[in-house]
C-alpha cells in the first residue's frame, strides 16, 4: 500500500504511515503485541484461542501511523481460497483508515496467489466494514471459540 505523495513507498516518508508486509521477528513480534493488546486485553479473548499454527504459515501485515506500530493482520491459504484474519487495530488509530489498508494491503498479496476468493470471519460488529471491502456475508452467526459472535464473509479475486 503506497501514500499518494510517494506512489512507491509503503510506507509514507513524510508521515510515517501506511502498511509493510512483515519481514522480520522483531516486526512479527509488534504483531503480536497489537493482537495481545486488542484480543486478549481488551476483548477478553482466551489466550489459548489467539494463538495458533497458522501464525508459522500466514504473511502477517503491519501497520504503522506516525511511526508507530498500531494494526495488523494476517493472511494465509487454504486451497483456493485465502483466509484474513487477526485484523487488530489499536485503538488511538481506529477511524484512520489503516484497517481498511491492512484488508487493502491482504487482497492485493492475495491477488498474485492461485486464489480464486478472499474469505474470513467477521465479528459481528464489523459486518458493515467488510462489506464496504467487498465481502458478502454467508451463513449464520458462530462462536468462533472466543466467545464472541462471528460471521463468514467471502469475496471473490478478480
Amino acid at each position: 500500500m503506497s501514500c499518494t505523495c510517494h506512489p512507491s513507498d509503503s510506507i509514507c516518508p513524510d508521515t510515517g504511515s501506511g502498511v509493510v508486509q512483515v519481514e522480520t521477528k522483531a516486526q512479527l513480534m509488534q504483531c503480536f503485541e497489537i493482537r495481545r493488546q486488542v484480543f486478549i486485553e481488551e476483548q477478553n479473548i482466551p489466550e489459548a484461542e489467539e494463538w495458533d499454527d497458522k501464525d508459522l504459515l500466514a504473511q502477517h501485515f503491519l501497520a504503522f501511523d506516525l511511526g508507530v506500530a498500531v494494526g495488523t493482520a494476517r493472511a494465509y491459504g487454504n486451497g483456493p481460497e485465502m483466509r484474513i484474519g487477526r485484523i487488530a487495530v489499536l485503538p488511538v488509530a481506529r477511524g484512520t483508515g489503516l484497517g481498511r489498508k491492512l484488508v487493502e494491503e491482504a487482497l492485493s498479496y492475495g491477488a498474485a496467489g492461485p486464489f480464486e476468493t478472499a474469505a474470513l470471519d467477521a465479528q459481528l460488529y464489523a459486518l458493515p466494514f467488510y462489506t464496504r471491502l467487498g465481502f458478502v456475508a454467508e451463513g449464520g452467526d458462530f462462536d468462533d471459540g472466543s466467545g464472541i459472535l462471528h460471521r463468514r464473509m467471502t469475496r471473490p479475486f478478480p
